[in-house]
């Protein structure tokens, strides 16, 4: 099935033709850790896990890279203000990090490198482009000279002129230009440095990323992906930089950007004030829950982050996994046991991925599949139909549990699973003794509890509300 998707540098969506149908090659911008990340970190990390997983269906190697901005004067502060050393500042949020996006089901990338572990690579880069006449030297700094690019702009789509009045670039009286960005600057020793021919100083931002791809995956990759809000400038400057310290003739084929996540009609960020960690939301929903709620839109339009759409994203994944519950075929399976059998995969499911990573329509496809498995009465079918579900959730990253694990696992609660059981035991007990009055007291605990009993034949069956 061939795969489609929105090239950003084209503006069209175009079908994916790789370098190397061998050996595709993904580079994903991650977080810079100066603190823990919020949800609309996580949407990126999502969708890019979708494609990672889409990729790896269609095609024998994947690699995937999603970095770690491990130096940065945001992190700089932020050491600053708790006294902690910055390294250990930025090994904590890294691994807090890795931790969330795992939490929201991504699976993790083949690498995960860290700018700080490539000072050298990011020297020679440079040296290159000194030595090519589109850097200069000034005052301690390295700065790209933006006019000796003639391309510049071609992601964007704007004009120079454009993108300085719209940006806020940075005043200097070493810059040779307003646009040219600084690639490499000067530290203090109470700073993170390194020796350079230019002296002890530290990296820019856009130069770590093209240092990382061009040492783990070569000078020209099939896609790099990222949020929309890093298109300008971090991405024209990243393209910059690396075609003009190679002779490649192309440095990404294929640039893909999420949208932005929302809160009340302005993006969700940092800076404004308006976000909540994904740390702070795993106090309260499940993450698979939270994965949910994320692919729920499709990947390059804006999402409206509410109470209400994660209830809704509850409520949708409560259903596939009842369908799971309720049916019989093969019920000790999950998705994670067709993580690579690519012929259980529904082809409504992988259509629809196929389509520019159409997760909406994935989603639908899946909840039609589990409608006609609850109304199978053919336990052959049921398995085939169980099989696709799986097969289509590990595609998206979903249903990578039993159900009864799930049901059991979610939601709020003070009893544990070994003191539910025990009172279910007292329960049945009470019931076989016809002592309808203790049996109707510990129901009504365990309803005050969040839990939801339900009797049938074969026993009784619990979950947690929601």
């Amino acid at each position: 099935m061939d795969l489609y998707l929105h090239n950003s540098l084209s503006g069209k969506k175009e079908k994916f033709e790789p370098i190397d149908p061998d050996h595709i090659k993904v580079y994903v911008c991650g977080p810079t850790v100066y603190n823990y990340v919020h949800i609309g970190n996580g949407r990126s990390a999502v969708a890019f896990d979708v494609l990672f997983r889409l990729l790896r269906h269609l095609y024998p190697k994947v690699a995937y890279l999603r970095n770690i901005t491990d130096i940065d004067d945001r992190i700089n502060a932020a050491a600053l203000e708790s006294g902690e050393p910055i390294a250990e500042l930025s090994d904590r949020y890294a691994e807090a990090y890795t931790d969330d996006a795992a939490a929201l089901g991504n699976l993790d990338p083949d690498l995960e490198p860290h700018a700080t572990h490539h000072i050298p690579e990011i020297i020679a880069i440079i040296q290159t482009l000194i030595d090519r006449g589109h850097a200069y030297e000034a005052e301690g700094h390295v700065l790209f000279h933006v006019p000796s690019d003639p391309d510049y702009g071609t992601l964007s789509k704007r004009s120079l002129d454009d993108m300085i009045a719209g940006a806020r670039v940075e005043v200097a009286p070493y810059k040779k230009h307003p646009a040219d960005f600084v690639m490499w600057k000067p530290s203090t020793d109470d700073l993170p440095g390194w020796d350079s021919p230019w002296g002890y100083g530290r990296p820019g931002w856009h130069i770590e990323c093209s240092a990382m791809i061009r040492k783990h995956l070569g000078e020209t990759i099939d896609i790099h992906g990222g949020g929309s809000d890093l298109l300008f400038p971090h991405h024209e400057n990243e393209i910059a930089q690396s075609r003009c310290s190679s002779d490649a003739k192309e440095y990404v084929h294929y640039w893909l950007h999420n949208g932005m996540l929302m809160i009340d009609e302005e993006k969700m960020s940092k800076s404004l004030g308006n976000f909540v960690t994904i740390r702070e939301l795993r106090d309260r929903y499940d993450g698979e829950v939270l994965r949910y709620a994320l692919i729920s839109g499709q990947y390059r339009s804006s999402l409206s982050w509410s109470e209400d759409l994660i209830a809704q994203g509850q409520a949708s994944l409560d259903r596939l996994y009842q369908s799971l519950l309720d049916t019989v075929g093969d019920e000790g399976l999950t998705s994670n046991d067709y993580a690579a059998n690519r012929k259980e995969a529904p082809e409504s499911v992988v259509k629809a991925l196929c389509d520019d990573l159409n997760t909406p329509e994935a989603l639908s496809a899946m909840h039609a599949i589990a409608g006609a498995l609850n109304r199978s009465n053919d336990l052959k079918e049921a398995k085939a139909l169980r099989r696709q579900l799986l097969a289509g959730g590990w595609l998206l990253g979903l249903l990578g549990r039993q159900a009864k694990e799930y049901f059991h696992a979610t939601g709020p609660g003070t009893l544990d699973e070994a003191q539910i059981e025990a009172m279910i035991t007292e329960r049945e007990k009470a019931r076989s003794n016809q002592d309808w009055a203790t049996a109707d007291r510990i129901r009504d605990e365990l309803t005050a509890a969040g839990i939801e009993l339900e009797d049938s034949r074969d026993g009784t069956r619990w979950r947690r509300k929601r």
